[in-house]
């Protein structure tokens, strides 16, 4: 594979990847506040990043990638909707980190390595927020701890914007207790009524910005290979936790910044405040398949903005049906195969993902084309090849519903290879968990659920599974 270049959002330039540590690559990407269900725009970074670790793990190896996706579960609209029914905060969080995760994997969206929560790193958010105190670049006063945004040179270097433009971009509070309207807040009172923990600044909550810092530091490093999120977060999130990792640090935050581009409803940009928003729930309700609303948000370049609507979720079917139809009339069977260098290629091209279906509808007329068994086996495994690291599943080691037969027990028996699908990933998930890999056993068993099929783990160890 030719080497690996992405567009860093620092740089603004395709960058040759380059990780810190090749056996130790690591990645953080921004995850949801769990206060409500995912709608189709947050998925964007979700999958985006996900054919990324694929791609990651693909190149160095599945173990060497150390790949971080967070759940902010303390936040002000968290807790307007526990208030709202009378629950405390963790019954809001526990339904929508569940939520997120079973919408994710119908996606076909892989656990990360980390799934780190903002509650259960506090501890890290206040010994950050003394750092920066004692080095000069926050200060506290009236019971907040507010980030002195004088203290550094380089803000605003990832955003790029002026200063006055940052001030009103971010909508910060007007306080008389800061010393530049920019300041943001690191540590924040709580009232009586509301989650607070104790701190040097009185009992409070963290602010937003510094949740992430201390989660990576706590599971990546001090400066991790790869940040990634949705193009909003580039101001005021992610400027602010590249100024605050800094000075806390003496180090960049970050080596590779990465942000994807907005999804927008029939040509109007996709906003709850708009009432424009789909969930992800709701369009799998309406019938549509995971792999389609995959396949559809990967149609575009990630830094592109992609407009949502019926003729983009009609076209994703169309070409996701003419790849499993190519699959499921051949006779050819499946041999080792790689994926083709020219899908490496357009992968390491900053995820050039429409190449990549390109080249895949190459390959699959390769298929309907071939003039001998041999030249059909190998465009059928490359297919299904290309699908594993796009994380089309139902286009790898599976021919859907040909009948094969087995012999047990001395009689003949007609099972339906879609079931030795299942099975294999049955296998998969035991070998992963006895490896004590939770996450991939734990992703194996979501996808299963996504497709109706539901596993039940029995006291002596093994597995069975059943049809919802």
């Amino acid at each position: 594979m030719t080497e690996l270049r992405l567009y860093n959002t620092l740089t603004r330039r395709k960058d040759v990847f380059t990780p810190a540590d090749p056996n130790r690559v690591t990645m953080y990407v921004c995850g949801p506040t769990v206060y409500n269900r995912a709608h189709i725009g947050n998925a964007r970074p979700a999958v985006v990043f996900d054919v990324l670790f694929r791609l990651l793990r693909h190149t160095y190896g599945e173990n060497a990638v150390h790949y971080a996706r967070n759940f902010t579960d303390i936040d002000d609209k968290i807790m307007a909707a526990a208030q709202a029914e009378g629950v405390p905060i963790e019954t809001i969080t526990k339904r929508y980190e569940d939520f997120y995760r079973a919408d994710m994997g119908a996606l076909g969206v892989l656990r990360p390595t980390y799934e780190p929560r903002a509650t259960e790193h506090v501890e890290q958010m206040i010994a950050m927020i003394a750092a920066l105190i004692e080095k000069g670049a926050a200060y506290a006063v009236e019971g907040h701890a507010l980030f002195d945004i004088s203290a550094d040179a380089d803000y605003g270097t990832l955003s790029r914007r002026p200063m006055d433009e940052m001030i009103a971009g971010a909508r910060v509070e007007v306080a008389p207790y800061k010393k530049n309207p920019g300041d943001f807040v690191l540590w924040k009172p709580s009232a009586a009524d509301q989650p607070g923990w104790e701190s040097p600044w009185g009992r409070g909550r963290p602010g937003w910005h510094i949740e992430c810092s201390a989660m990576i530091e706590a599971h990546l490093g001090t400066t991790i290979d790869i940040h990634g999120g949705g193009l909003d977060l580039q101001f005021p999130h992610h400027e602010n936790e590249c100024v605050q990792s800094r000075c806390a640090h003496g180090a960049p935050l970050a080596s590779v910044w990465m942000h994807n581009g907005f999804l927008s409803m029939d040509k109007e940009k996709m906003s709850k405040s708009l009432g424009n928003v789909v969930t992800v729930g709701e369009l799998l309700e309406q019938g549509h398949k995971g792999e389609t609303l995959r396949l559809a948000l990967l149609m575009a370049h990630y830094r592109q903005p992609l407009d949502w609507n019926e003729r983009l979720l009609e076209q994703a079917k169309a070409m996701l049906d003419g790849f499993r139809n190519a699959i499921r009339s051949s006779d050819a069977p499946y041999v080792e195969a790689e994926v083709p260098a020219a899908v490496l290629d357009a992968l390491a091209d900053d995820l050039n993902t429409p190449a990549v279906l390109a080249e895949m509808q190459k390959v699959r007329k390769r298929l309907t084309t071939a003039g001998s068994e041999t030249e059909a086996s190998k465009a059928r495994s490359e297919l299904e090849e290309i699908g594993k690291l796009l994380g089309l599943s139902s286009l790898h080691n599976t021919i859907f519903l040909k009948p094969a037969t087995l012999r047990l027990q001395g009689q003949n028996i007609e099972v339906l290879v879609s079931d030795q699908r299942i099975f294999r990933y049955v296998a998969d998930r035991t070998a992963a968990k006895a490896a004590k890999n939770w996450a991939e056993a734990d992703r194996i068993r979501d996808q299963l659920k996504a497709e109706g099929i539901l596993l039940e783990d029995k006291p002596d160890g093994t597995t069975v599974w059943r049809r919802a």
